[in-house]
């Protein structure tokens, strides 16, 4: 039988960001669902739903046999050290090319899992930087948008000098000065897997940001989630990705309400997956609509190894995030 666990760590709130579910405000007092099935207890709502969740899981032949990512195709390789500017750079996708990028495509490379390895088809370098390369910085005033130019001598000053509302680390790019062919630890449907990625060495990060190098069309797409009918209880909610997962420890972030309490994880473990998502204490009164993301942590009983974790709520396989 599946045991639920809980645990808990630091709050952290993360508000406007791109989630799996709609915002959740506070509920009034009384709008839990009732009736016939449901039932009253919290944390037995979330152990059917997860037992629903996993008796549904049917993944196909190319979750096994394939390549199907959960992490994003841009891969940290190393710890960057990221300053405020850098960080913000990194995210955005803001870079500047000072190396010739190659545009021929490779031969085949071999994905490397833990039970196997998979031939396919690889893009180029210059493929590559186009789909990490999102467009260049905002400038700032008194500060240019090349890291290789001068700032002007005189800057102009007085009421006609350029006013800037922005963050001043917004006119920072990422210099990439060298690209290699080479590969990237990635979590897949089969575990950890050595996959080929371009890696583009960055001035001003002490890390590599690798690009995945696989084709797209030998990439392949998690099933679509199969949520039980019933509408989820009211003070339940769910996971929004994975943080990390070292050993029997997972740590990931709920998406919960601006005016929740009681913020409690929950996992159900079984030998081929594990469901998470939380509970929590709805507020009474007026809140706004914005969803924060908190970072909760479960233990298992064994390691999660390459099991798959689902949300409770939309029994979507969840990705996890980089660093």
């Amino acid at each position: 039988m599946p045991r639920r666990q809980t645990g808990m760590r630091r709050t952290l709130a993360l508000v406007g960001l791109p989630l799996l579910m709609a915002a959740a405000g506070c509920a009034p007092a009384g709008s839990e669902p009732t009736g016939p099935g449901i039932p009253s207890d919290r944390h037995e709502a979330f152990e059917q739903r997860a037992t629903a969740v996993a008796q549904a899981w049917r993944p196909g032949t190319a979750w096994d046999t394939g390549y199907v990512p959960l992490q994003e195709p841009t891969v940290l390789v190393g710890e960057p050290a990221f300053t405020e500017e850098t960080k913000l750079a990194f995210h955005a996708g803001w870079y500047r090319q000072q190396v010739p990028l190659p545009a021929g495509r490779p031969d085949q490379g071999a994905i490397r899992f833990p039970d196997g390895e998979l031939r396919v088809q690889l893009i180029s370098a210059a493929e590559a930087y186009r789909q990490i390369d999102q467009g260049d910085p905002p400038p700032c005033p008194g500060r240019p948008k090349d890291p290789g130019t001068p700032p002007p001598a005189n800057p102009p000053d007085g009421p006609d000098a350029p006013v800037s509302s922005g963050p001043q680390a917004a006119c920072i790019p990422l210099t990439v000065t060298g690209v290699e062919l080479g590969a990237a630890p990635v979590r897949t449907s089969r575990g950890e897997a050595r996959v080929p990625a371009w890696l583009f060495t960055v001035e001003e990060i002490n890390a590599v940001v690798a690009r995945l190098a696989v084709a797209p069309e030998a990439v392949g797409a998690p099933p679509e989630p199969v949520a039980p009918s019933a509408p989820p209880p009211q003070n339940l909610v769910s996971a929004q990705d994975v943080e990390s997962a070292e050993g029997t420890t997972v740590n990931f972030r709920l998406g919960v309400g601006s005016c929740d309490t009681g913020i409690t994880p929950l996992v159900q473990e079984h030998d081929h997956l594990v469901v998470v998502g939380g509970t929590v204490v709805r507020g009474t009164g007026v809140c706004d609509d914005m969803l924060r993301l908190e970072p909760v942590t479960v233990t298992l009983r064994a390691p999660l190894a390459d099991r798959p974790v689902l949300d409770v709520v939309s029994a979507t396989p969840l990705r996890f995030t980089a660093g």
